[in-house]
């Protein structure tokens, strides 16, 4: 029998369809499904819209993390919208400030072997626990929760070994940060990373939480670590240690890539503007002045990091011209940090305690000064995601940001030894955390006469109308490499709440490239019926968030051309009928202009039938000329892309269904 590395044992035990070769399309069965608030509102419509009865996974969490500040009524209608439907539909509630949700899924339900997806681009982070955790768009963790498989191009492995022991003031955080330098944010596209070797006995749980987490900046499918001796040790202190069960590599497997990382050879690391790819030393910009320190987030939301950060900080005070911010990751993590002093150092010393949840990470709250540096803890730094426009958002180590919280400059927290005479503090694990589980909601047993609370923000899905035969619409925008789907659809506390309503939140699609595009876009689709917009490689990177095609969508976007794609973004377009194609010649990129007009034709009949589509491009002095694109979809792909998306393919099975039909896993 062929030895097996984690990731292809946790596949072969879920393969529904298709085979484990790179690049061929698989369809995995699903035990778990996370959702969170600024993407769930729009799960859980969609549910409503299959007419689901009950969730067909083995668990489903509604977390309430990312839309805490109720400034109006907005955000509080979704929530109690959110726990009538995971009421109606059989899911989990996390009550809001209870926490994170990928550090609290990991605490509470994560299981070793399991698979999972979840409607936020961090669902990796349960790869920690041994499982395969995928973050996705949101209509692809609905169909997950009706029970169909999740489809998925098998991604090639990437082994990468450990060797060696973490040097003092060096942690996770600087693991996965040397990893985003050696490989940018679309490194891992197309593939799963995981990771093996003597190394990773130095790392605990959340040690590989932080690095599973910001996988999703190097564009990996998902990151996977091994089920060993301390996933058993983290469970335990959980009470949770009847779910450990082991799982690692068989001896003598092999991977489809290797890279090596000797631990030793590591150094505090900072990824600089605008991108968490942008990664230097810390000491080669040490003594540049900062004006904000942020602690938290799910790309370090363990004990252990606020521990470390409040013995950094003990009997001192911050420096006057630096807001120390920490945002708790749960309150069961708050509990324990009373317990263990953290609490209290962090507290004396200065620092300014938020409510659990993302806050600040996704711009709600906590923006930065005007052309300031702002330190954080957090997984991406995308322009202005922070809430303020020329934002300077460094991401860091907590023994980073604490030693830059004291100095009030970018610190190297090895120079603490000499500027405080401070020795690395050394962190216990405790055997047995404080448990706190009060303010998660259990799903009813029989939830159908539970009625949808709906507020006047949260709106019905619409009507996506179906691909048509020709088109002849205008290039709106012409962007480059690496755009964000923080510049599609902007976060933060002005956009975020309007995440169910989808007439408002497609007012600020592109606005952070083009304030105009809303007006340009809607003329558009009044004048041609639509428009499409072309980019360089890895469009749509960074957060799963499904507005980013469905925003576009709604303004008549008919097709995305693109040189290469995020994972999800490319799921996301598909699903709700937009049409990814992509340069089959570099060179055609240049050829394209902003305000050119597009024409394709037979568009049903050439996607079908060939993976080649002609695009004719008509210039504004008159001049045609004519490029060949392409696209990569699988014939279940196409079958949805031709319908408009898979809300109406939905629709379409409930009505074969009510003529005696069945739901197809099709």
């Amino acid at each position: 029998m062929k030895s097996l590395n984690v990731t292809q044992k946790l596949i072969k035990s879920h393969l529904l369809k298709g085979e484990m070769i790179p690049g061929k399309e698989i369809g995995i069965k699903i035990d778990q499904a996370l959702l969170q608030d600024a993407t769930g509102t729009l799960v859980q419509l969609e549910l409503e819209a299959m007419d689901l009865k009950k969730a067909k996974t083995e668990v489903a969490v509604q977390y309430v993390d990312h839309n805490l500040l109720q400034t109006d009524f907005k955000n509080a209608d979704d929530h109690l919208f959110l726990l009538s439907a995971a009421q109606r539909f059989g899911l989990w509630y996390s009550r809001p400030g209870n926490g994170v949700s990928h550090p609290l899924h990991m605490e509470r339900f994560g299981i070793p072997g399991k698979t999972l997806v979840g409607s936020d681009s961090h669902s990796c982070a349960a790869g920690s626990l041994g499982m395969l955790a995928i973050g996705t768009g949101g209509l692809d963790v609905a169909a997950a929760i009706a029970g169909k498989p999740y489809f998925v191009k098998m991604p090639r492995i990437w082994g990468v070994k450990l060797s060696g022991k973490l040097p003092d003031w060096v942690s996770a955080k600087d693991v996965i940060l040397e990893m985003l330098r050696r490989h940018d944010v679309k490194g891992g596209v197309g593939k799963i990373i995981e990771y093996y070797g003597e190394g990773l006995k130095q790392l605990s749980a959340m040690d590989r939480h932080v690095i599973a987490n910001m996988g999703a900046e190097l564009g990996a499918t998902t990151t996977v670590f091994p089920s060993d001796a301390e996933t058993k040790r983290f469970l335990k202190s959980q009470d949770r240690e009847e779910d450990w069960s082991e799982l690692i590599a068989d001896e003598g497997c092999e991977y489809d890539l290797y890279e090596e990382i000797n631990l030793e050879s590591l150094v505090p690391l900072i990824a600089l503007p605008t991108s968490p790819g942008n990664v230097v030393p810390v000491s080669e910009v040490a003594g540049k002045n900062i004006s904000q320190v942020v602690l938290g987030s799910s790309a370090n939301p363990g004990l252990r990091d606020f521990w470390m950060a409040g013995a950094i900080v003990k009997d001192k005070t911050v420096n006057s011209d630096v807001s120390f911010d920490v945002n708790p990751t749960s309150r069961q993590i708050i509990q324990n940090m009373i317990d263990n002093k953290a609490f209290g150092n962090l507290i004396k010393a200065g620092a300014r305690f938020h409510q659990s949840g993302c806050m600040g990470c996704i711009g709600m709250g906590q923006a930065p000064a005007s052309d300031t540096i702002s330190l954080r803890t957090m997984p991406r730094n995308f322009p202005s995601r922070s809430g303020t426009e020329d934002d300077q958002v460094h991401l860091c180590s907590p023994e980073t940001a604490a030693a830059s919280a004291l100095t009030g400059k970018i610190t190297d927290p090895r120079d603490l030894e000499k500027l405080y005479g401070m020795s690395y503090p050394q962190y216990i694990h405790p055997e047995i955390e404080q448990i706190n589980k009060d303010m998660l909601v259990a799903p009813l047993e029989d939830g159908s006469n539970v009625q949808l609370i709906k507020g006047p923000n949260i709106k019905s899905l619409p009507h996506i109308e179906h691909l048509q035969e020709n088109y002849l619409v205008p290039v709106l925008l012409k962007m480059g490499d690496n755009v964000s789907t923080d510049e599609i659809l902007k976060a933060g506390a002005e956009v975020l709440p309007f995440r169910s309503n989808l007439p408002e939140i497609s007012k600020y699609s592109f606005t952070v490239i083009d304030n105009t595009f809303y007006d340009r876009a809607m003329q558009a689709k009044s004048e041609h019926g639509g428009h499409i917009v072309v980019a360089k490689e890895n469009y749509a990177q960074g957060s799963s968030r499904e507005h980013a095609a469905l925003a576009p969508k709604f303004l008549g976007q008919v097709a995305v051309l693109a040189k290469s794609y995020a994972r999800i973004a490319w799921q996301n377009l598909v699903n709700f009928g937009i049409l990814p194609l992509e340069f089959t010649d570099m060179a055609d990129y240049n050829k394209i202009d902003q305000g050119d007009m597009v024409s394709l034709k037979n568009v049903p009949k050439s996607v079908s039938e060939s993976k080649n589509i002609q695009v004719i491009i008509k210039k504004e002095n008159g001049e045609v000329i004519e490029i060949s694109t392409k696209h990569s979809l699988s014939k279940r792909q196409i079958n949805i892309l031709l319908k408009g998306g898979i809300i109406n393919e939905f629709k379409e099975h409930l009505e074969e269904r009510e003529m005696g039909g069945s739901l197809s896993d099709n």
